[in-house]
């Protein structure tokens, strides 16, 4: 996922409105545990889990979430990839933000930063044409399980209406990602920063080898010298200033393509993937995978005991990762391998996230590669807007909440993740 080089298009303004509506709302929902009602259920789910995460540590995680376009206009979206089946299609949207987070503890700020960022927003909207009024959709007003239809004609518990704009286009999916570059103010600010630094250095370096005469109080009886330094040490200065900081951004570089070297490399192993599940469900792409792969793997952070969820079929997860109070996708979910048995499929995967951790040292930033393996059935097609808030029992055809119940409560079968979505079968760090 990232940039189209060749032709950015900007998103209608319904989905620029309720993509910045998100942005605007991030903050309340994890600090103050506030619901982002335009939102998917699983994003709530997880920043609820997130902001419970907060609470039990006593910490306050503060977002402040700004913009930073250079066209001047704030917050537009341009659209990128997108995938979409009989229903629905999803598409990545990004914008530059910059990003402020702090983290309190009783009014005392105990960590802060600040990062320059592309913050990519998946929203998913209805096929025009298409009608899924028997699609299961909890309520935005009062969260109770009822249909497309049956929202729009009135909710049965509380009684809201809402048209179909109230309930698509929602986000579906979103994260950070620190951009690279540089603003032109930013590599301006830098380069005059490494000139004072460089016309300092020359003068010291004046007065270490030649100190009589470049030594204040000497400089006014020798005027040559007083003007050829005001001449020629601004104009060394200048020259020297700016190669010394293009080597510095060279070598940013090289170090952070060190960095990223093991985000490379899995690409045959993602091709060959992403080709078996296209027989399944041609509209399989692997940005949607990605997209849900994130989702599951915080809420299992997040999660008081991971294996109360339905969707993990795995051990205890690492104490350390119960010290983990922010978790930001690092742009980069390498498809390791995967095995194909039968009606079912394996992928492992290298996930690279940077991390925020709060613990006896105190809290502490990291980058994080975690290897997440996930399961699922290849002989039943993906379905894109699945959420394991709002399940139809495949016994008896009621819909429940699978975040609270593992067996449906109202026939009491077990419900079998796998039959519509991925299971997560295996997290630990790598």
């Amino acid at each position: 996922m990232g940039y189209n080089l060749f032709k950015i298009v900007e998103v209608p303004e319904v989905f620029n409105r309720k993509l910045n509506e998100f942005r605007a709302s991030l903050s309340a929902a994890i600090s103050e545990g506030k619901d982002i009602t335009f939102a998917d259920n699983d994003i709530t789910y997880a920043l609820k889990l997130q902001h419970d995460r907060l609470a039990e540590k006593g910490l306050r995680l503060d977002y402040d979430v700004y913009s930073r376009g250079e066209d001047g206009r704030s917050g537009k979206f341009h659209a990128g990839s997108n995938w979409k089946d009989a229903h629905y299609e999803s598409t990545v949207c990004f914008s530059p933000f910059g990003v402020k987070r702090k983290v309190s503890r009783d009014g005392k700020i105990c960590f802060k930063d600040d990062h320059k960022c592309v913050l990519y927003e998946t929203i998913t909207d209805v096929v025009t044409g298409a009608h899924p009024d028997q699609d299961p959709f909890c309520c935005p007003s009062c969260g109770a399980l009822s249909t497309v239809a049956g929202l729009q004609n009135g909710c049965e518990y509380c009684g809201t209406r809402f048209q179909m704009d109230d309930l698509f286009p929602k986000v579906t999916g979103y994260y950070f990602l620190e951009e690279p570059g540089m603003t032109k103010g930013e590599f301006k600010s830098g380069y005059i920063k490494f000139y004072i630094a460089t016309l300092i250095g020359l003068y010291l370096l004046g007065c270490i080898l030649n100190g009589a005469v470049f030594l204040p109080q000497n400089l006014a009886k020798n005027i040559p010298t007083l003007i050829g330094m005001l001449i020629g040490l601004p104009l060394a200065s200048l020259i020297m200033g700016y190669v010394l900081y293009a080597y510095f951004l060279f070598m940013r570089l090289i170090v952070k393509a060190i960095a990223s070297a093991g985000k490379m490399g899995t690409a045959g192993s993602r091709s060959s993937f992403e080709t078996r599940m296209k027989k399944v469900s041609p509209e399989f792409s692997y940005e949607y995978f990605t997209s849900k792969a994130i989702s599951l793997i915080k809420t299992a952070v997040f999660s008081g005991d991971e294996r109360d969820l339905l969707f993990y079929d795995g051990g205890a997860l690492d104490p350390k990762m119960k010290d983990i109070i922010d978790l930001n996708y690092g742009g980069a979910l390498g498809c390791m391998g995967f095995q194909d048995e039968g009606n079912f499929v394996t992928v492992v995967t290298k996930a690279y996230f940077d991390v925020l951790y709060a613990n006896e040292k105190g809290i502490q930033a990291k980058s994080q590669v975690f290897r997440a393996t996930f399961k699922r059935r290849t002989d039943i097609p993906v379905n894109l807007n699945f959420s394991m808030t709002r399940i139809e029992c495949p016994s008896c055809g009621a819909s429940f909440d699978a975040t609270k119940n593992k067996n449906c409560p109202y026939c009491g079968n077990q419900y079998e993740i796998t039959t519509d979505d991925w299971a997560l079968t295996e997290l630990k760090y790598n």
